[in-house]
């Protein structure tokens, strides 16, 4: 009798799964063209694969197809791999989260550094002007991590006194690279190399360095006036790598989650219950390395990245072994990452829908 209800249950989750593929298949096929920019998307339930696949062009002009194996610009998504950088060099006993940026940068006007900590840049509640907001408006030149500092250094202000706000901040992620590269002596693409990449067999997966070639890379497009997909990769913020320099793929991104998931590196939730303040973000959730999150203990993970040419999103529920994630070469494309959302919180399992809160995964 339980060996009948095993073989039951179990059929009935391998007919929901297969139900929820054909359906994640259909939405993909109908928000994507063969002959355009498209998405990558893995979605995995309870441990089990459910779907791994790519639509559209990964370069329009090679026409290659984006597989599990294409590399996308991550954009802010690659804030969990800085963050994961700084935590290590703090479980070296290298730094501590509770170390003003003076200890840094010595350069910093003292007023502001000596009251900003690595926790705060972890945790977007430093207050540090937006390096975009000061940033020359006519600038043409990309900007690098360490022209991030020049524009910050010599600023006397804050948005508000440290750790007692949210507000979401690039320029602390390019902070926490030139911190990393000064604390380990390391440039901060080969210090993530070394420290990330390789310990988890990402073998594929970079960080952004100009004239550097990007294997399986995934070009970025935007739609013209007319709607036309015109190439769209670069911009003069999308050098900085603290804040967005990461090109990884499906396959690779997996490897990351199930490091995250078991502990490979850090224990994540016992990191989120350290660096994350009582500071709620605009859309109710906390941030703490690298992740917005609810329930620190046994953590929903996600992160949206959008730039000149990419929009992705990741999701990971670790305790459930839940994991979405979202990769497309075309800026903009919040619309079909919501119907994706929509679709699993009304297709997948009960307890993945319940767990899913739209509002704060489409920010």
């Amino acid at each position: 009798m339980v060996k009948l209800l095993m073989t039951t249950l179990l059929l009935a989750s391998t007919s929901v799964y297969a139900q929820l593929r054909e359906r994640l298949d259909s939405l993909m096929q109908a928000t994507t063209q063969a002959a355009q920019p498209g998405t990558a998307l893995l979605v995995v339930i309870g441990g089990k694969e459910v779907y791994r696949n790519g639509y559209g062009l990964a370069n329009v002009e090679t026409k290659s197809a984006i597989t599990p194996t294409t590399n996308f610009r991550m954009a802010s998504v690659s804030k969990q791999f800085t963050a994961m950088g700084i935590l290590l060099l703090e479980k070296a006993k290298k730094l501590s989260l509770d170390d003003p940026i003076a200890r840094f940068f010595p350069e910093f006007n003292g007023d502001v550094s000596r009251k900003v900590r690595i926790r705060n840049l972890l945790t977007h509640s430093s207050g540090i002007l937006d390096y975009e907001m000061v940033m020359n408006p006519n600038q043409k030149q990309q900007l690098l991590d360490a022209d991030v500092l020049t524009l910050l250094k010599d600023r006397d202000s804050l948005y508000f006194e440290p750790g007692s706000q949210f507000r979401y901040s690039n320029s602390a992620y390019c902070l926490l690279a030139l911190i990393i590269e000064r604390v380990s002596g390391q440039p901060y693409p080969s210090f993530i190399q070394q420290h990330i990449f390789q310990p988890l067999k990402m073998e594929q997966s970079v960080v952004y360095e100009a004239g550097k070639p990007i294997p399986n890379r995934a070009m970025g497009y935007a739609r013209n006036k007319t709607g036309t997909f015109v190439f769209s990769d670069q911009s003069v913020t999308s050098a900085t790598k603290g804040d967005g320099g990461v090109y990884t793929s499906l396959n690779d991104y997996q490897k990351w989650s199930d490091a995250l998931r078991n502990n490979t590196l850090l224990d994540l939730p016992a990191v989120l219950a350290r660096t994350g303040q009582a500071i709620r973000s605009t859309s109710g959730s906390y941030y703490g390395a690298g992740w917005f999150y609810r329930q620190p203990d046994n953590p929903i993970l996600f992160h949206s990245g959008s730039t000149c040419g990419f929009n992705n999103f990741v999701v990971a529920i670790p305790e459930k072994q839940f994991l979405i994630v979202y990769f497309s070469n075309r800026a903009n494309n919040k619309s079909n990452a919501t119907a994706l959302l929509q679709l699993m919180a009304s297709a997948g399992p009960r307890e993945v829908a319940d767990m899913l809160a739209l509002d704060d995964l489409t920010q």
